[in-house]
């Protein structure tokens, strides 16, 4: 069951990530247009505004992949020299509070886009209508939480049991482990 759960996430955060690259990608060029058509006299209108509604894009639905890819920021010199169930219980208990810390985001950041729909709330000049951006924060937010769900069941797993095989958790590897894969893919 939790391998579906995991391949079917994989999807998702795989689409996720690449909507995140288009959309960052057309921004720049709509960027770039913006800053040309400025330098002729003809300003485009909104722009600014529009980009800054698709900031939630950026920000947001990235980050249950770069948990996956652990990509995150964390104090790798402690985990790292950690070994055995030490280390596993370590990584439960960090996975288990920001599991904790981001279901009380999803919460609030759910709210706070409620209340922007059922208000009405718009950008100052073009009235543009943010909740679609603010809803991208709790939908992102609770992919990721999917995510540190299926982690927090792979450490446990570890926890329990040191000689299973590690499932939906990333494996750190070291600088030399990473030098070896990157020699042997050149090879290849």
């Amino acid at each position: 069951m939790l391998k579906l759960i995991d391949k079917n996430l994989r999807v998702i955060e795989d689409s996720l990530v690449l909507l995140v690259g288009i959309s960052i990608f057309i921004v720049m060029i709509l960027t770039s247009i913006q800053i040309i058509s400025r330098v002729l006299g003809y300003p485009w209108p909104a722009f600014l505004e529009l980009s800054e509604l698709a900031i939630s894009i950026f920000a947001f639905l990235g980050v249950a992949y770069a948990q996956r890819m652990d990509s995150h920021i964390r104090m790798e010199l402690l985990v790292a020299n950690l070994k055995g169930r030490i280390k596993w219980v370590v990584e439960f208990l960090s996975t288990l509070l920001s599991f904790i810390v981001i279901s009380i985001l999803i919460y609030f950041s759910g709210l706070f886009a409620i209340d922007a729909f059922v208000i009405g709330d718009s950008t100052m000049d073009y009235l543009f209508p943010t909740w679609p951006a603010k809803f991208l924060v709790p939908f992102g937010f609770l992919i990721w939480l999917i995510r540190l769900f299926l982690e927090l069941t792979g450490y446990l797993r570890m926890v329990i049991s040191l000689e299973s095989e590690p499932l939906f958790i990333p494996i750190i590897k070291s600088a030399e482990e990473l030098a070896n894969e990157e020699i042997q893919s050149i090879r290849d």
